[in-house]
């Protein structure tokens, strides 16, 4: 039975937030999770409690639904925020707003706050088969997590222990009013086909099916948790760890350990390594093709396109980049202990004996155009193709490396080869430069 003191011992996990933000709908579930919320408020010390509305503009109704979240809110004593947010077109409405709204709550919450979604047993079991229907992993049958990282704080699902039932004799016996959408009694939206249709004929026939499959998201829970450990394991071994400073900060796999693993202790790793870095994982074909792509010619750099991501093989390593990585800007530069690159990273510089003179100049960052060339000290001339190519930097980083320029003269490589003749003598101090990449995956 639902009421608040046991919502209290299920909302034990969030009591150290420094606040508390309600998505409110205006459905039913809620609507009483906001009620209860109110009475415990009134007798036991709770975080600062304030709700979000995500106003969809899909309903004719959406505003009258807007116009009654705020007044529960005002009933209430709690403030709203009500988000309005474009639905993207595409062929699935349902993902479109579901998309919509939790980039809402992750543009609102703060860091460290926790967001309590109203999701209950019946939303669980819905997602369950839903997920069967689609095919899921061992991961998706687990179901809607209890709690999951949102941009800088937490979501929080409290009510998954109760059904919708529990929730709507609460509802009634204390006379609340909800708003009711549309769209779940659509028999055209995959979910409201599933409610109506598909669950209650399963429930008629297995009248247990409910707690059946909270059980087998029980049960995958576990075992993901046993797989979760052998992936660490093995994430410790196939972890590439590049000693060169440019590298080190950027997420990668050593293929050659990758490929010693079994075919099945491989897919495991690689979808534990993604989730690990907050990457939507991706589905088998693409994972296979991946794995394919992992035995290509050791010449090769194959890479393989993901949800907002790309994985690229190179240099003995498998690298988790970003879809895109946006070429740098060209910079004039005062040189200091901190020069920002505009999302490159930073150049350091530091006074020391010897290294670049410190005179008065024209000091440029530019990027690599293509014939650019260097002498290092005790070195002959080389171009910058081959010194990058002799000191294994990736392809992908290579438009990444910083040139500093004085007065027109190529001076520098990120720090790592500077011009003879710029430099000075081991008696004078002058500057030691270091490029400090900004990673990012």
């Amino acid at each position: 039975m639902f009421d608040p003191q046991a919502l209290l011992d299920r909302l034990a996990p969030c009591m150290d937030a420094p606040a508390w933000r309600l998505g409110l709908s205006g459905g039913m579930d809620s609507m009483v999770l906001l009620h209860a919320l109110s009475i415990l408020r009134d007798s036991v010390e709770l975080p600062p409690l304030s709700a979000i509305h995500v106003h969809h503009g899909l309903h004719p109704d959406a505003d009258r639904w807007a116009t009654q979240c705020a007044e529960a809110c005002d009933r209430a004593g709690v403030a709203l925020r009500t988000e309005r947010v474009t639905v993207a077109p595409g062929a699935s409405i349902e993902n479109a707003a579901r998309e919509a709204r939790y980039q809402a709550f992750e543009s609102v919450i703060g860091t460290g706050e926790v967001l309590l979604l109203a999701h209950h047993r019946d939303d669980q079991v819905e997602t369950i088969v839903f997920r069967l229907l689609r095919g899921t992993g061992l991961r998706g049958l687990t179901g809607m997590p209890a709690g999951r990282a949102l941009g800088g704080g937490r979501l929080y699902r409290p009510l998954l222990a109760w059904s919708r039932a529990d929730l709507l004799r609460w509802a009634h016996h204390h006379a609340l009013t909800w708003v009711d959408d549309p769209a779940n009694g659509d028999p055209r939206f995959a979910r409201t086909a599933l409610r109506h249709e598909v669950l209650p004929g399963m429930r008629q026939r297995w009248p247990m099916v409910d707690g059946s499959l909270i059980r087998l998201a029980e049960h995958a829970e576990q075992a993901l948790e046993l797989l979760d450990e052998r992936a660490e394991e093995d994430l410790q071994r196939v972890a590439a760890r590049h000693s060169d400073q440019w590298l080190a900060g950027w997420p990668a796999l050593c293929v050659a350990e990758l490929l010693r693993l079994s075919g099945p202790r491989r897919v495991n790793l690689l979808r534990f390594w993604l989730d690990r870095h907050h990457c939507r994982l991706p589905d088998q074909r693409r994972l296979r093709e991946l794995i394919e792509q992992l035995g290509a010619r050791t010449d090769a750099q194959p890479q393989v396109l993901l949800d907002g991501y790309r994985l690229v093989r190179e240099s003995g390593s498998l690298w988790l980049l970003p879809e895109v990585l946006p070429l740098p800007m060209a910079q004039v530069i005062e040189p200091a202990a901190s020069v920002d690159l505009a999302g490159n990273g930073r150049l350091v510089f530091t006074a020391a004996a010897g290294g670049l003179g410190r005179g008065v100049g024209r000091w440029e960052v530019r990027y690599r155009e293509g014939g650019e060339s260097i002498k290092p000290a005790h070195r002959p001339h080389q171009s910058l193709k081959r010194l990058l190519q002799e000191a294994a930097i990736p392809a992908w980083l290579r438009a990444r490396v910083p040139l500093l320029y004085c007065d027109g003269r190529l001076v520098s490589v990120g720090g790592r080869w500077q011009d003879e003749a710029a430099c000075i003598g081991a008696d004078d101090t002058g500057w030691q430069v270091r490029w400090e990449p900004g990673v990012s995956g």
